[in-house]
């Protein structure tokens, strides 16, 4: 790691403002960190001419006392799911590797550039977004940077976002969240992953999984960096989040499903961050939640919401001779969708509505849920690629915890709280409902020092 990298945008940018750090030094600083990292599965593409001419535009104006905020001249790297003008948009499948060339940037990188980011590059990802593992047989793996054991999962779908951001080769990376893909990642590597309400950001010009579900978010190092790179992704200037206080918070913990076969280094390590949020004067109390296994009920009558979503998407794909072509694993789950009948997926959808008030009903005014993000830290990655059974098993695991907010439209955050099995990361899950991101942020910028091991830091 270099004398820049593996900082927060909090610290970079307070030395870009006082004149002490150029943007292009750290531009370039970045790139030949990426370069320079061992593992060649975290970036699929670099936009190196592109970031060093963003770079010197932040440079520029920082010289002429005109910066444009706090994000100027700051790197970021991109999931390979935002069109990026002039590059085709792969999604982390080959079959795409020859598709044209993205004729404007999507929405939230055109906000992020009006914000001065310079970005560096895309990241990996699962394929076509549909794992929470990360594990990608065309693009190679990302191996998890805190293991010091064995090769271990990165976590998906923003792979590559979560090990880029956890390795300090970047400060921020932008991912979606279809299931968990922006909050497995950050509790795997140990970093802050902020799954925004569906609908928060402008989705133009990102590759789809799921519309009813598909949201966005940063994964980076700390609450306050995700509230500013928010708001410019919202094409804000200044966030409308105010920090909060951890004496008098609502929590709740759900008793329901998300501590089933929970490994004990990960229950450890949630109740231990729960004991200290309630030394320091937050509310807690625990209550069961019908509607949770409801979802997993109708999913096994009608099949998944996202299998559905993303059948439609891929339908003609899967059809043709570019199937041959895509990760077997993918094409197993997708064409479960054309299983799904029409009367199946109304019903969901149905259904989904009246979960979604009566859960809003059932909890308190201004209360958050706090649960471990993911009941397992991340396992070994050999023996899921060897193994079709366990590597579904190990999916559904990853994803149930996280996947219960996307179902119900939640916004969430996911911040490190200690170490598990292997002194792998844990990630403690905030959370809200749909909407309420502002109450959310506030809380989690309050409660995240409260939150973190403080043994590891």
């Amino acid at each position: 790691m270099t004398k820049n990298t593996g900082q927060s945008i909090a610290t970079l940018s307070a030395r870009i403002q006082s004149g002490t750090l150029d943007p292009v030094a750290l531009a370039e600083e970045t790139l030949d960190a990426i370069a320079g990292y061992e593992d060649g599965s975290v970036f699929v593409a670099l936009t190196r001419e592109r970031a060093l001419e963003e770079a010197e535009a932040a440079s520029r104006r920082v010289r002429d006392g005109r910066s444009i905020g706090i994000l100027d001249g700051i790197p970021v790297a991109w999931k390979d799911l935002f069109d990026l003008e002039g590059l085709a948009t792969t999604a982390g499948s080959k079959v795409l590797a020859s598709a044209a060339p993205a004729t404007r940037d999507a929405a939230v990188v055109e906000a992020m550039k009006a914000a001065g980011m310079a970005a560096v590059g895309r990241v990996n990802m699962s394929e076509f977004a549909f794992s929470g593992l990360g594990i990608n047989p065309h693009y190679g793996t990302p191996h998890n940077p805190a293991s010091k054991d064995v090769a271990r999962l990165p976590g998906g779908s923003s792979s590559g976002s979560g090990v880029a951001v956890a390795a300090g080769i970047v400060p921020v990376s932008i991912g979606t969240d279809t299931g968990g893909s922006v909050r497995i990642p950050a509790a795997f590597n140990g970093i802050v992953g902020y799954k925004a309400t569906r609908g928060r950001y402008d989705m133009r010009g990102v590759f789809p999984l799921a519309g009813s579900l598909d949201s966005l978010g940063p994964l980076c190092r700390t609450v306050q960096d995700a509230v500013w790179i928010d708001a410019a992704m919202r094409g804000r200037t200044a966030s409308e989040v105010v920090r909060g206080t951890v004496r008098g918070l609502s929590l709740v913990v759900p008793e329901t499903v998300v501590f089933d076969d929970i490994e004990d280094g990960v229950a450890s390590a949630f109740e231990q961050a729960l004991e200290r949020l309630a030394q320091a004067g937050a509310k807690i109390r625990r209550q069961a939640f019908p509607v949770f296994p409801e979802i997993f009920q109708l999913a096994a009558k009608n099949g998944a919401l996202v299998t559905a979503e993303a059948y439609a998407v891929h339908a003609a794909r899967l059809a043709g001779p570019e199937a041959a072509g895509m990760d077997p694993r993918v094409v197993v789950r997708t064409r479960l969708g054309e299983k799904i009948t029409a009367a199946g997926y109304i019903e969901i959808l149905q259904t989904r509505e009246r979960l979604m008030a009566e859960f809003a009903a059932d909890i308190g005014a201004g209360e958050l849920i706090v649960s471990p993000t993911v009941p397992h830290v991340a396992p070994p990655i050999a023996p899921l690629i060897e193994d079709d059974a366990l590597f579904f098993k190990t999916n559904g695991q990853t994803l149930r915890n996280p996947w219960i907010g996307n179902f119900l439209d939640w916004c969430a955050v996911s911040i490190p709280c200690g170490t598990g099995d292997a002194g792998m990361p844990v990630g403690f899950q905030i959370a809200a409902l749909p909407h309420e991101d502002l109450s959310l942020l506030s809380a989690a910028l309050a409660a995240e020092e409260v939150i973190r091991d403080r043994h590891s830091r």
